[in-house]
């Protein structure tokens, strides 16, 4: 199967003044094992649409949902589909470059996928960061919650500490068949990402108040370096 063009994959906001409409694009991971319902997932949110015969991803695919997320903002979620197969390789940083957030999914029925979970967490936070350093927020996805489930996932206090303890910005069961929390889980990843773009705006604007404060002290623009009388305050 030939590789499919890389879209552009920059994430961020457009400002607009106040009253006017705000635009966003920030790309998605969605990871986990083979077979976890990935795909599934991404069709059943994006076309709602579901299907028992998805072939299994090769490398990566690609999915777009715009969101109108209040009367002044649009956003856009650029979703990657990465393969389970492609889990742990030198590919997989170049996939993670520059996403805002992330799902990781397993499936219920099937404890081995909950048992790989820690380890899709692990590399993708050592493989990509917000830029203030911090881990991008991931939602984990207990997926195919119709069937019968395995493991700690019948334990949801347990399941809370768990995601805690590994850093999740939460859980969810959800269904692609049955369309059980695809819609929830999605919105409660996206105002995480919003929170994220708020605060890291704050920051920058308070860097730039610091930068124009010490660039005016550095050129010998406050009162004491101009000889003028100051207020010792």
């Amino acid at each position: 199967m030939a590789p499919k063009p890389r879209p552009n994959t920059t994430n961020g906001s457009q400002a607009a003044p106040s009253g006017e409409r705000r635009e966003h694009l920030y790309k998605i991971l969605v990871i986990g094992e083979l077979g976890t319902g990935k795909t599934s997932i991404i069709k059943r949110y994006v076309h709602q649409f579901f299907s028992q015969h998805y072939r299994a991803t090769i490398g990566v695919d690609f999915a777009l949902k715009v969101l109108n997320w209040d009367a002044n903002t649009i956003i856009r979620l650029q979703l990657w589909d990465i393969a389970g197969q492609e889990r742990f390789g030198n590919m997989t940083r170049v996939y993670y470059k520059e996403a805002v957030g992330a799902f990781i999914v397993f499936d219920v029925s099937r404890q081995a996928t909950f048992d790989a979970v820690v380890k899709w967490k692990n590399d993708l936070d050592g493989k990509v960061q917000l830029p203030d350093g911090s881990p991008i927020p991931c939602i984990l996805l207990a997926n195919k919650c119709d069937q019968q489930k395995e493991g700690i996932v019948n334990q949801p206090a347990k399941m809370d500490e768990y995601c805690k303890e590994k850093g999740f910005a939460g859980w969810f069961e959800t269904s692609a068949k049955e369309n059980i929390n695809i819609e929830e889980a999605a919105r409660s990843l996206v105002n995480k990402i919003l929170l994220n773009d708020k605060l890291l705006q704050s920051n920058d604007g308070k860097d730039g108040e610091k930068f124009s404060l010490d660039h005016k002290i550095a050129n010998g623009e406050n009162s004491r370096a101009n000889g003028s009388k100051s207020c010792a305050c």
